[in-house]
């Protein structure tokens, strides 16, 4: 068969056109200072990069409601289609002080909409090393300039350009001065971009994550079930999913919070409240209610309301509440009083305080005792939900004394006047770092048992481990500090599926398949599992043994099936060293002989003795040992 050149050369290239263009996955890249700058940023340039930052934190810590508080680019791509969108920045000394930005929720001149997403906690993740792919999550922390991969962290799952409208305008806007912003990028979706490739501009060669484990649905029942305290975690849309067969506790995470529910005036919203309580209802589990006051996720409209004015919204908050759910038994008073009061601080006149609420006046301030708007609080909860254990909750507090004493002076007041039941405290990742066995946390924990004598729940646990060995770490050194301290009586955590508020420091649990990370099943075999218990004993020695002379073994029993014993150790000893326990075995031998014998004849000798199950430590048991 013959073919005409030319037709032959036409078709190559009809073919060869798409080709290319699949092949075009360099990443757009949009300095951060080609933004026009209004006077409410600074540029800077520090470790070879050109920067903007706001010069001061945005008033109320909200979005740009003004042009001069907004970043915004006009971007020009090379062709239609999705993409996704990353950013390198540094965050400061600060920390959890300096780790927050905002950018639009889409394309689009977002100032003065609430079409914003706020990109906060991002301390911890993003990627520096030049071969390093740039995912979700990652092991850069602060004081470092990294990229992060800000979809699949929060925003739009997919940034779409059309055919003929290839220019976009891209938002973005600061919230902490210690926040420095470098570089923004949006590659190819469906591509995946080293650090090198995001800082030179390149096309992609990054290696796309592993598959997930194949599709797990858990049988139930709950992970805690039968035991004396709950385990459970926050509700919400993103964490429905196979929630009954692993916790027997709800908290609706943001279901519950006034701006959820009445956003609009007047306009009563209970979707994700309902949706948390029938979970409760339907199941038998305990329901808490997240969360009645807060200096966050309040609605704007009560901001700048009379004081008087605002107390009568707060007693008709609470009476829609009482009235739709007659029968809580957990409420979460008061949210985060040291750090996030209901009060606009350097907030300017006509601006939003970022939903602050701004009702602390109207509570009574500080008042005589300096925590007077508390006590109304409390006050006004005891009077519509009497029936109800009501609770005082905040982050980072047993992990300071100065705060676990502060948190104490409060709870006293509130216990004087019978108006709590229970304390809160959250549990979140930043404030669990303390290297194991966590002295500190653990004497403050029972600092704040002891002087209260008021049950303990840990509100809104999280353990963060993008890798999986390193949250399974966490999960052992952290869960079982406060899981056999007597005084917790529930754990909930703060979420455990992708979606997952700190999904890009990898706290979440399940894939979206229901496959287990390795953090979930020791979870699950921890919580579940029967402590062995030590056999009461009793050998004799002869009074003239030589050393390494084996006296016996200790035994244990376990309900589990397939326990491997080991740590076996020895927590008393009325014989001093002259015996000794080996830890893999538990076989006792005589380690000091003249010892022995300088003991008479007849005389009873104990060891108190423990051992390791693999997942906690037995109770210890006597071994009684007569000398003959």
């Amino acid at each position: 068969m013959s073919m005409d050149f030319r037709a032959f050369l036409g078709a190559f290239v009809i073919l060869a056109v798409p080709l290319t263009a699949a092949a075009q996955t360099e990443p757009i890249i949009v300095e951060a200072e080609s933004a026009s700058i209004g006077s409410a940023y600074s540029v800077g340039a520090t470790e070879g990069a050109t920067y903007v930052t706001i010069v001061n934190d945005s008033p109320g810590f909200g979005p740009p409601a003004t042009a001069d508080g907004a970043l915004t680019y006009s971007v020009t791509f090379p062709a239609a289609g999705n993409y996704d969108l990353y950013a390198r920045f540094r965050v400061g000394p600060g920390g959890g002080s300096d780790d927050s930005f905002y950018v639009g929720n889409g394309f689009g001149n977002k100032v003065g909409t609430g079409e914003w997403v706020l990109l906060n906690q991002v301390d911890g993740g993003g990627f520096t090393a030049p071969a390093d792919t740039v995912r979700n999550g990652g092991p850069a922390t602060t004081n470092v300039f990294k990229w992060f991969r800000i979809t699949g962290f929060a925003g739009p799952a997919t940034w779409t350009v059309p055919a003929g409208n290839l220019t976009q305008t891209f938002s973005a806007g600061g919230r902490e001065t210690g926040n420095f912003i470098d570089k923004f990028a949006f590659g190819r979706q469906g591509s995946w971009y080293t650090v090198n490739n995001l800082d030179t501009g390149s096309a992609a060669t990054g290696t796309p994550p592993p598959p997930p484990p194949p599709p797990y649905t858990p049988p139930g029942p709950p992970i805690a079930t039968g035991k004396s305290k709950y385990l459970g975690s926050a509700h919400s849309p993103a964490q429905t999913p196979n929630f009954a067969a692993y916790w027997n506790q709800v908290t609706p995470e943001n279901g519950g919070k006034w701006a959820s529910v009445e956003g609009t005036r007047d306009v009563m919203n209970w979707t994700q409240a309902d949706a948390a309580y029938q979970m409760a209802r339907t199941n038998g589990f305990k329901f808490k209610w997240h969360v009645l006051f807060w200096g966050n996720q309040q609605p704007e409209w009560l901001q700048n309301l009379p004081p008087a004015e605002q107390l009568e919204e707060i007693r008709e908050w609470l009476a829609a509440i009482a009235e739709r759910y007659p029968d809580l038994e957990q409420i979460e008073v008061v949210n985060e009083p040291l750090h996030d009061p209901p009060l606009a601080v350097n907030t300017p006149p006509g601006q939003s305080c970022g939903g602050c609420g701004n009702y602390y006046e109207a509570l009574g301030g500080a008042g005589a005792t300096g925590w007077d708007w508390i006590i109304t609080a409390f006050t006004l909860a005891r009077e519509y939900f009497p029936n109800a254990k009501l609770m005082l909750n905040d982050y980072s507090i047993v992990n300071d004394r100065n705060a676990t004493e502060t948190y104490v002076g409060i709870i006293k007041l509130l216990k004087a006047r019978r108006l709590i039941d229970h304390v809160g405290i959250q549990g979140h990742a930043f404030s669990t770092t303390e290297a194991a066995p966590m002295p500190n946390l653990r004497a403050n924990l029972d600092y704040l048992a002891s002087k209260t004598w008021l049950p303990i729940y840990v509100t809104e646990l999280d353990i963060d481990g993008n890798d999986d060995p390193v949250q399974l770490a966490g999960y052992q050194k952290i869960f079982p500090v406060f899981w056999e301290h007597p005084a917790v009586r529930g754990i909930t955590l703060w979420g455990y599926r992708p979606g997952h508020w700190r999904t890009a420091q990898g706290a979440w649990l399940t894939y979206e398949n229901g496959a287990e990370r390795p953090a979930m099943q020791w979870l699950q075999r921890y919580v579940q599992n029967h402590r062995a218990e030590v056999s009461f004993q009793w050998f004799s020695v002869p009074k003239k043994a030589a050393e390494g002379t084996v006296v016996g073994t200790a035994t244990a029993t376990d309900a589990d099936p397939g326990t491997a014993f080991s740590q076996w150790q020895t927590e008393y000893s009325s014989a001093g060293g002259i015996f000794a326990i080996d830890p893999d075995t538990g076989r006792i031998t005589v380690s000091d002989a003249a010892a022995l014998r300088a003991v008479r004849k007849g005389t009873p000798l104990l060891l108190s003795v423990s051992v390791w199950d693999g997942y906690q430590r037995s109770n210890p048991n006597l071994v009684l040992i007569l000398v003959r």
